[in-house]
């Protein structure tokens, strides 16, 4: 026991190891889907998609294992989901970058996230975004992630007169709309795994009424995928690149936002938030999640975030890093499982991302309407990221336009330097475009 507390942080009068196990295993269950959605996601741009299922496990193994023993917190961290759509869809789609390009982008932006994070400069890109706008990313994410969902369920199909429009009922589409229905009940339902259990059930429909065929001498386990095709194939052509500093600024924030807010929350979960705010080991999670990144884009997989979903675990009574060890633990296991998670067509996932969008999207609520210049850039953040299909134009956008409201109402005393100097990097990139 005692070298359970030295290394985890476990504390037999707080809890037990049969709770922590088991709040392991629920935090695992309920962020699984991540293992189907973010090799689908990211196939998108070319990318071997059995070697994106060992990278997405490693990764958030290395990350979740490093959490238990550096902060010894019941948390969890695995491919952002925001960020695995701004790599596919922004970095590779909309800005033209390749994969490789764009992997050497995640491995600036994991040094540079690991550099602020050892010099506790992330609180000074933390505190530079005011409030409003954080609430404003979160939900423009949420929405942009959302869409994607819809997109691939087939619920909206791209149109020449009007841009987008309501798909027609296809065999896929109605699968796809299958995930999006049950995702949602099941969560309704507060049951455990909701959205795993849906990209499952989905998938089982689909190969039963053949729009998924099973290979020959199909075995649910295998032994892993190799990263090769992925592994280390960086592309250091892009840092000639001048769009290169938007996106690893945009990176960098929209992680340090992702990490931070759900920490905060978690933290205040447990219960473990001190009197003057701060949290116990919270540059130890942020300092995981950093390594964690790094070690993403070595294997050819998209920045690494803490999740939401640990918040199941908590609520099942984890305490400690045990908990987490499990969850990394499991996620080693999985890579053994990859014929069953590659199996899984992109519209059976289509469920779990509506429904993190749905999730995100409730900092909606937080938003202060009531003044003009603050709720003008954070609707133009939220509608860029959308109608743009980018984060980082949502961002940048955002930023650009709460300094501009601030200058010409008067109000610019409550300008920071840090958000100016952002302010000034955007236009240049714009500029140069």
């Amino acid at each position: 026991m005692n070298k359970l507390k030295q290394w985890l942080g476990f504390d037999p009068a707080k809890s037990s190891l049969k709770v922590e196990l088991m709040a392991g295993f629920t935090t695992f269950l309920t962020m699984s889907y991540i293992l189907a959605v973010n090799p689908n996601i990211l196939a998108t741009t070319g990318m071997d998609k059995g070697a994106l299922f060992t990278a997405t496990a490693l990764s958030a193994a290395i990350a979740t294992l490093l959490l238990a023993v550096m902060a010894k917190l019941p948390m969890a961290q695995a491919p952002s989901m925001g960020l695995n759509a701004f790599f596919a869809f922004t970095m590779c789609q909309a800005m033209g970058l390749t994969w490789q390009q764009s992997l050497t982008v995640l491995l600036i932006e994991g040094i540079l996230f690991l550099l602020i994070t050892v010099f506790k400069v992330r609180n000074l890109i933390l505190y530079c975004i005011p409030t409003n706008l954080r609430y404003a990313i979160s939900v423009g994410i949420g929405m942009f992630i959302a869409f994607i969902g819809l997109k691939n369920a087939g619920a909206i199909v791209a149109d020449s007169a009007t841009y987008v429009k309501m798909g027609t009922f296809t065999p896929t589409a109605m699968l796809g709309l299958l995930s999006i229905v049950l995702s949602s009940l099941l969560m309704a339902r507060r049951v455990k795994g909701s959205l795993f259990i849906a990209i499952i059930i989905t998938s089982v429909v689909a190969v039963a009424t053949g729009h998924v065929e099973l290979p020959d001498n199909w075995s649910p386990v295998a032994m892993p995928q190799s990263i090769a095709p992925t592994f280390c194939q960086f592309d250091f052509s892009v840092l000639g690149n001048p769009k290169v500093i938007m996106i690893v600024i945009s990176l960098l924030l929209v992680n340090v936002f992702d990490s931070i807010g759900t920490i905060l929350a978690l933290a205040d979960k447990l219960g473990i938030v001190r009197a003057d705010g701060t949290i116990p080991h919270v540059n130890e999670a942020m300092l995981s999640d950093a390594i964690g990144t790094t070690c993403a884009s070595m294997l050819g997989c998209s920045t690494i975030s803490t999740y939401v979903e640990s918040a199941s675990g908590v609520a099942e009574g984890g305490r400690s890093g045990v908990t987490s060890l499990v969850t990394g633990l499991l996620f080693v296991v999985a890579i053994f499982l990859s014929p069953i998670f590659l199996l899984i067509p992109s519209f059976a996932t289509s469920g779990a991302l509506v429904m993190v969008g749905v999730l995100m999207v409730n900092s909606f609520k937080c938003i202060n309407f009531d003044d003009m210049s603050e709720a003008f850039p954070s609707f133009i953040t939220i509608i860029t990221m959308v109608l743009c299909y980018s984060i980082a134009d949502g961002i940048s956008l955002g930023i650009l336009s709460y300094v501009f409201m601030k200058l010409f109402t008067g109000k610019w005393r409550q300008l920071n330097p840090t958000i100016c100097i952002l302010a000034v990097i955007f236009i240049i990139n714009y500029a140069v475009r």
